[in-house]
């Protein structure tokens, strides 16, 4: 018997990656909805498209982390109460919900990695924002419903960290990166295997509803992973020049320490994301990347950034 499948929104860096992944998997039928198709926030549109599917993952969110500080009553709205509407869809029709959620909901303060039952609290908008979105799912889907947190996510469908540095390279000849955050680069295309995973898991009873940490294993700072992606880009790594978070200043505060513990993949016998530096090995592999790359090779770069 086939699986039904939803995934919202599915235009976006991680849904475009989920809606791929779901495509090639044997006895899986899934519907992408992007924002133009379904409005999270508008609970009968969403109870309608809910009905029918056996999971949901939900990949819509507001991501503008600056912009939530400006707006956070219309962040919450998607972040918040949109996934409310979906948890009350799910607990109505059965559905599993896989819910997309942030390693922002913590204070990052530690300099442990911080356990998925560790105690949050966010230092911005944005991380208020989507707590509210995890608690409406353990609120309502205690046995079905599933968070699982990411962090410093790029891929092939959207800005990102990972892109802009390989087109800076082709402009500047030294570039500065923060080195004082540290974070857990994780590849869209990864996450959204490891998000198939707990799906068919959770199916099959072998994954225990609750919250689980989609980030790589390791962790770097951006000023690491600049480094890292020049090396494997064949550019020099040395152009990388690291700097203090106060050089860069945002509306938002970022949390210093976002690096995430592991340990619900391993009580129910799955793996856990790999290495952030074998995914990004991989990732530069592939396309747009490789042709970012290629092209930082070929330019003469200009004065430093």
């Amino acid at each position: 018997m086939s699986t039904r499948w939803l995934v919202t929104g599915a235009r976006g860096l991680l849904g475009q990656d989920m809606m791929a992944e779901l495509a090639i998997r044997p006895d899986t039928v899934v519907t992408g909805l992007g924002r133009a198709e379904l409005d999270i926030t508008d609970p009968m549109a969403v109870r309608a498209v809910v009905r029918g599917h056996h999971v949901v993952v939900n990949c819509a969110a507001w991501t503008d982390v600056d912009g939530a500080e400006r707006s956070e009553a219309a962040a919450t709205a998607v972040n918040g109460t949109g996934v409310r509407h979906l948890a009350l869809a799910c607990a109505d029709s059965g559905a599993l919900l896989l819910h997309v959620s942030t390693d922002y909901v913590f204070p990052g303060d530690s300099r442990e990695p911080c356990s998925e039952g560790a105690p949050t609290g966010p230092v911005n908008a944005y991380g208020r924002s989507k707590l509210a979105g995890e608690r409406a799912v353990a609120e309502l889907l205690p046995r079905t419903g599933y968070v699982v947190r990411t962090a410093w996510l790029y891929g092939a469908h959207g800005r990102n960290f990972v892109a802009t540095m390989l087109e800076l390279a082709a402009r500047h000849e030294t570039l500065d990166v923060v080195a004082d955050q540290h974070g857990q680069p994780t590849w869209s295309r990864a996450l959204a295997r490891r998000l198939a995973v707990l799906g068919r898991a959770a199916l099959g009873g072998r994954a225990p509803a609750g919250v689980y940490h989609g980030t790589a294993d390791g962790r770097t700072t951006w000023y690491g992973l600049a480094r890292e992606i020049f090396r494997l880009a064949g550019l020099d790594p040395e152009r990388i020049r690291p700097v203090g978070s106060e050089e860069f200043p945002r509306r938002a505060p970022r949390p210093a320490f976002g690096v995430l513990g592991h340990g619900n993949w391993a009580r129910c016998g799955l793996a856990v994301l790999p290495r952030w530096e074998d995914q990004l090995t991989a990732a530069l592999a592939e396309h747009p990347f490789a042709a970012l790359a290629e092209a930082a090779r070929g330019h003469r770069p200009r004065a430093s950034a």
